[in-house]
């Protein structure tokens, strides 16, 4: 029997103008300019002419990837066994799986994005990669530095959390065979310094239309299937200023004997983890609308279905 998972990826993942061929799409100009209107921003703009520096900062980047991810799954029209979001892809993640209207989506990541600019505008601090080593023995070091494991992503990748000194200690002294890579984020999320944030959202969670989930949903907290949606925006607020266990999920789609992952745009960074981590399971990452074709087919292969897109 197939399994498919429909994951979408984290800040990071996008590129300049790596929206532009989405919006060629019939409606999704129009989706586009509502979502922009919930989450005050010209998503149209960061999308397709914005620089690496634009889209970069924050607050812009988390309601870029939410929309980009929305358009890329609605254009796949898939309805998945499983669903899963890595950090802010929790919130594309709880869209598909029926949890917050897409509107309600924008105007949560809106407000998450902008409170956890301001948090990581009081401190400088920022996150490295630590690549290889012995996973427990690399998050012993980075507590002896002071720094936080923020995400556990399985396949030999701990990312580490802290400020501007405590990364600099870890790139002068690293863990025993492994690399450290700094990453272009603007601050140490996932960590008690977003502990600001998490306040905010605290505060914008009951005003949301929620509804429990109508496909199974896996959390970044623990791996788990959460089956209540309120449960569910507990945990995208308290994820905030807490580890990503992306680990924790995969071993989720082992145990559920996941046969497929589909990684919505801008796609590549959780297909490769998979391709490590998952042997043997089929792996597609959408990245451009003309990918959307190999992915009905792995669709297809894989037993399940997946309707064209319509107009809108």
């Amino acid at each position: 029997m197939s399994v498919l998972v429909l994951v979408a990826p984290g800040q990071g993942a996008q590129t300049p103008g790596f929206l532009a061929p989405w919006l060629e799409l019939p409606g999704a100009t129009d989706r586009l300019a509502a979502w922009s209107d919930a989450a005050g921003l010209d998503l149209a703009h960061f999308g397709t002419a914005a620089d690496a520096d634009e889209i970069r900062d924050t607050k812009v980047a988390q309601p870029l990837l939410v929309a980009a991810g929305l358009l890329s799954a609605g254009a796949l029209g898939l309805t998945p066994d499983l669903v899963a979001g890595h950090s802010v892809g929790e919130i594309t993640a709880a869209v598909l799986a029926g949890t917050l209207s897409d509107t309600d989506a924008m105007t949560f990541v809106a407000a998450r994005g902008r409170a956890m600019a301001e948090a990581a505008a009081v401190t400088e601090t920022g996150m490295s990669a630590v690549l290889g080593g012995d996973p427990d023995a690399v998050v012993a070091h980075l507590a002896s530095l002071g720094l936080t494991p923020a995400n556990i992503n399985g396949a030999g990748q701990i990312v580490a959390a802290g400020t501007a000194p405590q990364l600099a200690a870890l790139s002068e002294n690293r863990p025993e065979g492994t690399r450290v890579m700094p990453l272009k984020v603007a601050g140490a999320f996932h960590t008690s310094h977003m502990a600001p944030a998490v306040s905010t959202l605290e505060a914008l969670a009951p005003t949301l239309a929620v509804a429990d989930p109508k496909v199974p949903y896996v959390s970044n907290a623990d791996g788990q299937q959460v089956a209540g949606g309120r449960d569910i925006v507990r945990r995208l607020v308290a994820q905030v200023s807490n580890p990503v266990r992306w680990d924790l999920c995969m071993e989720t789609f082992k145990e559920r004997g996941v046969t497929g992952i589909i990684e919505v745009s801008p796609g590549g960074t959780l297909v490769g983890l998979a391709k490590r981590a998952l042997p043997g399971v089929r792996t597609l990452a959408l990245k451009k609308p003309d990918d959307l074709d190999a992915a009905r087919a792995l669709i297809a292969e894989l037993g399940g279905s997946a309707a064209a897109p319509a107009a809108e």
